[in-house]
């Protein structure tokens, strides 16, 4: 090894012993001898044994352990504990990396190659470095649709989401005018897009299910003029929304609950409803359920509207799947959008128009990578570098899959059937009118 090579060395690595390095030398190139992607490889000893300076991201292994278990047992979940660990990790930019996922998700060698890879495998050491993983393992044990499970989200910190979200701490996707929008406007701009969809006009009561940090029901108030009512499962969440109300002075138009939808009462409430990034949290087998009780508490006449994301395939359990079920979102299910508004028509909505945003939550999952980075110390501090590197793969592999298409994200607006409102004939609508005393969605 050269003295460059060293250099390269993680600091408590330059005194492990460089085990195994021949065989994963042979394994790499086996594996890859057809991957032309961006990505490149470099081992323990800091040698890089594929690719070269022009990739965009390099795996690096820390250890021979997770090389191992990635060989023998092709496990994505025990990969990915291993880059939380710290055995495992990456330079460069972390979405490219997931190229290289896909290409290993597909690989299918013949008999002998197969073989021949195994019996390099079993020759090397077998235990890594996982300090600090246990507890977040624990913290993460929880299921089910319930408060628990979207606490284990939601509740991580306020302090931590505001270190990279936008200035009304908003996590769904935001509505670019282009590529360069900064990320505060992109999201005023998308607050405001909702509000316009849902016709939102003074004195409305406008139900906000899965409401956040407040900031949709507190835009709609300001901005429309309606009484708006937001319900969270968090309570750090319900906390931060209530203060925010009191700070804004609009206790007379918004009420925050911490209420399950599931507990809303009575009938035909609310003239306009929305539910933004929590339909993720309800579950196929839920969906009667939840557009039942909103078509219940939705006034004839009114109008809906759920922005959630799907996928391209329907619910599949996939190790990918299985690793964010573990780590990040517990009871997270997604489908297809002609699953999703079946579901809705069944429930007896009436489809009034579908927009797809898949491109938009590539840029805005991009946007908050780039802070959250540009922040890591402050991260690591509040919640631990365990969570910091959870939050940042998270987030790098579902911008990755925005960008790819197998991911997408749908605003569905609907009515009742038989009563929908009457609607301009055209979309012209959404694209020339901006908020009351506002200049394109600014405040």
């Amino acid at each position: 090894m050269t003295k460059n090579d060293t250099a390269l060395l993680h600091p408590k690595d330059k005194h492990r012993p460089s085990n195994g390095l021949g065989s994963a030398r042979q394994i790499v190139r086996l594996i890859l001898a057809d991957y032309q992607g961006p990505v490149a490889v470099r081992l323990w000893n800091g040698e890089r044994v594929f690719g070269d300076d022009r990739a965009r991201c390099t795996l690096v292994f820390r250890h021979p352990a997770p090389f191992r278990h990635l060989i023998l047992h092709q496990d994505i979940v025990r990969l990915g504990e291993a880059y939380l660990a710290g055995d495992l990790d990456w330079e460069g930019d972390m979405e490219a990396l997931f190229d290289l996922v896909e290409y290993l998700r597909t690989y299918r060698p013949g008999w002998s190659d197969k073989l021949r890879v195994l019996g390099l495998a079993v020759r090397l050491p077998q235990h890594g470095h996982e300090d600090g993983l246990d507890g977040l393992r624990a913290s993460r044990a929880m299921h089910n649709n319930s408060q628990a499970s979207i606490a284990r989200h939601y509740d991580v910190s306020n302090d931590f989401y505001r270190l990279w979200l936008d200035a009304r701490m908003v996590y769904s996707c935001a509505y670019f005018r282009d590529r360069d929008q900064a990320l505060d406007q992109a999201q005023a701009d998308k607050l405001d897009y909702i509000c316009r969809k849902l016709r939102l006009a003074p004195g409305q009561r406008f139900l906000d299910i899965g409401c956040g940090w407040g900031a949709l029901v507190t835009w709609a108030a300001r901005h429309y003029g309606v009484q708006a009512h937001g319900i969270t499962l968090s309570k750090e969440q319900y906390e931060y929304a209530r203060e925010k109300v009191r700070e804004m002075d609009l206790e007379k138009q918004v009420t925050i609950e911490l209420r399950d939808y599931r507990e809303l009462a009575g009938e035909a409430l609310y003239d306009r409803i929305a539910s933004v990034g929590m339909f993720e949290h309800v579950g196929i087998d839920r969906f009667p359920v939840y557009f039942g009780t909103v078509r219940r508490v939705l006034k004839p006449g009114g109008l809906f509207l759920n922005h959630g994301i799907t996928n391209d395939t329907g619910w599949r359990e996939t190790p990918i799947s299985a690793f964010v079920n573990r780590y990040v979102f517990p009871d997270g299910e997604l489908t297809n959008i002609s699953a999703v508004c079946e579901a809705m028509e069944q429930a007896g909505f009436e489809i009034i128009d579908v927009e797809g945003l898949r491109r938009h939550y590539a840029l805005t999952l991009r946007r908050w990578i780039e802070r959250l980075r540009a922040r890591k110390e402050q991260a690591v501090a509040l919640v631990g570098e365990p969570v910091y590197r959870l939050w940042y793969l998270y987030m790098s592999g579902s911008a990755y899959y925005f960008e790819q298409g197998s991911l997408g994200i749908y605003q569905v607006l609907a009515g009742h059937r038989y009563c929908a409102p009457p609607l301009p004939l055209r979309r012209d609508f959404l694209y020339t009118t901006t908020a009351k005393g506002t200049a394109k969605g600014t405040e």
